[in-house]
């Protein structure tokens, strides 16, 4: 027998911006699909219109975008299976949302919303164990049990109705996990799940089923969120005659917030400091704006990194992996059941790692637009010259102008505790009589400027420490940076004797 081809699925609803748990399950999908040449198919699940959210489905694809999760199926690429929105395929649910009603596996309800609610109420007095619409329940409300077939086909014309999944009484139904090995759910804690609604959508059981049927999903990778649904999914294979060709099944365990209290939220982000979307998202409707890693300056790769550490392990120390190490080592046997613990902090160092790798070219191509988006005016090589100085310091991007303004922006302020403790009534004199040595030295680079200067100093019996955080105040405004000769070098001659001049004076008038 030809062993399936791999096919597998991310299968996101447009109801909202996606989350980093989300796009872990894209990845985890597109790793093992990549891992065992198979088919990485992105699918819109958009059957709940009342929840749809214009923009989503484009956050979404721009989001695997840059994350370099490539699909090769599904909505924007196309592929055999056509078309790849939910929202596209209803005539194709109804169909077999019917099969079901023929075969006896399911049946039309027409219980109102009041009806519902008052069935919930009375289960809950009686402190019965399951407060659904369930075996044990349907023949108390309005449906094909306890309606005859003339008044079940009246209110099927007139509408509205659901039609509902039959579930089993007292049944023990069995499935398999790749993560979780054998799982077993008693039936008599189910309830009969609603598979089409009244809108003439399905909902995500149904079209969930049908789809990954008929695109030949070989497994379903997906959230721990779904578990507690795999049990009906299972019985609708049964009941289609399909469980030949039921995919296997991977629940991936859950993201906890950093103090492992509780899943990870779309809030919880803001809340604490850190985003939790890939990318920057303004809701359509309320204006609001939810921070992205890529806005706040996350490297994809490093993004990418971090998420795949979120529940699996390579069973080694390596914790930096390109996409090809990933692929190569990734495998759902080394996905955890427990909950991962999110580490805002571990983030931030993947980020460091993967900047540290690239060279300082390469920083500088990312560094300068950042610099034009703030009109400051800069030449390439001077840019590569101040990467190399603070390249070991920072952790994006963005740190390198927030680190070493002073490299780019003469200061105009002075650090008033910092001014107070090395600035004396001496200094001015100190600086005038250094101005004037280092306008004599020819040879600028860091390594003649420490031996002359310090020299100097030396021969004029001056001590360094104070003399040196002097000359760094009037050349930084504060007490930060790399070496002070260095930086000197970097500014230029002019620019450095000019900053000490603007000092004194500015210093002086100050106090």
């Amino acid at each position: 027998m030809t062993e399936k081809r791999v096919r597998v699925r991310f299968a996101p609803s447009p109801t909202g911006p996606l989350h980093i748990g989300g796009v872990r399950t894209a990845l985890f999908n597109y790793l093992f699909a990549r891992k065992n040449n198979g088919d990485f198919i992105l699918r819109i699940e958009d059957t709940d219109q009342n929840r749809y959210v214009p923009g989503t489905e484009d956050y979404i694809i721009e989001s695997l975008k840059w994350c370099r999760i490539v699909f090769n199926e599904g909505v924007g690429v196309g592929g055999d299976y056509n078309p790849y929105r939910q929202s596209e395929r209803k005539e194709i649910y109804r169909k077999y949302a019917e099969k079901l009603i023929n075969t006896g596996y399911a049946y039309y309800a027409f219980d109102s919303g009041e009806e519902l609610e008052e069935l919930r109420k009375r289960l809950e007095s009686k402190k019965a164990k399951n407060t659904s619409y369930c075996a044990a329940t349907r023949s108390e409300m309005k449906n094909s049990f306890t309606l005859n077939p003339e008044e079940i086909e009246n209110r099927v014309q007139a509408g509205p109705y659901v039609i509902r999944f039959k579930m089993p009484a007292n049944e023990e139904i069995t499935f398999y996990d790749l993560i979780r090995h054998q799982v077993t759910v008693d039936s008599s804690t189910l309830d009969d799940k609603v598979l089409f609604k009244s809108d003439g959508m399905p909902t995500y059981h149904l079209a969930n089923v049908v789809d990954d049927y008929l695109m030949q999903i070989s497994h379903v990778i997906r959230g721990e969120e779904w578990l507690p649904s795999t049990p009906l999914h299972v019985m609708l294979y049964r009941a289609f005659g399909w469980e030949n060709y039921m995919p296997q099944f991977a629940h991936l365990p859950l993201l906890l917030k950093p103090d492992g209290k509780g899943k990870l939220s779309k809030r919880d982000g803001d809340r604490l400091g850190f985003p939790v979307f890939p990318l920057q998202w303004k809701d359509p409707q309320t204006g609001e704006i939810s921070t992205g890693y890529r806005e706040e300056g996350y490297l994809h790769d490093a993004f990418v990194n971090m998420l795949a550490f979120l529940g699996w392990n390579p069973g080694t120390t390596q914790e930096i992996f390109s996409i090809e190490e990933l692929t190569e080592h990734f495998s759902l046997e080394r996905v955890q059941k427990a909950g991962a613990k999110f580490d805002p902090e571990k983030t931030k160092w993947f980020n460091q790692q993967y900047l540290k790798k690239l060279s300082n070219e390469e920083i500088t191509d990312l560094l300068m637009p950042e610099l034009i988006s703030r009109k400051i005016d800069v030449c390439h090589d001077y840019v590569i010259r101040v990467v190399e100085a603070l390249r070991e310091r920072v952790v994006f991007i963005k740190d390198f102008f927030n680190e070493g303004k002073y490299f780019f922006i003469s200061p105009d302020t002075y650090d008033p505790q910092f001014t107070a403790k090395k600035w004396t009534s001496e200094t001015p004199g100190l600086l005038a009589e250094l101005v004037a040595e280092l306008k004599q030295t020819h040879d600028f680079t860091a390594a003649n400027l420490e031996m002359s200067v310090k020299s100097w100093l030396e021969k004029k019996g001056i001590n360094p420490g104070q003399a040196m955080s002097a000359l760094r105040l009037a050349l930084v405004g504060s007490n930060s940076g790399p070496g002070i000769f260095l930086i000197i070098d970097i500014l230029g001659k002019e620019e450095a004797l000019t900053r000490i001049e603007n000092a004194v004076k500015k210093i002086n008038n100050n106090s």
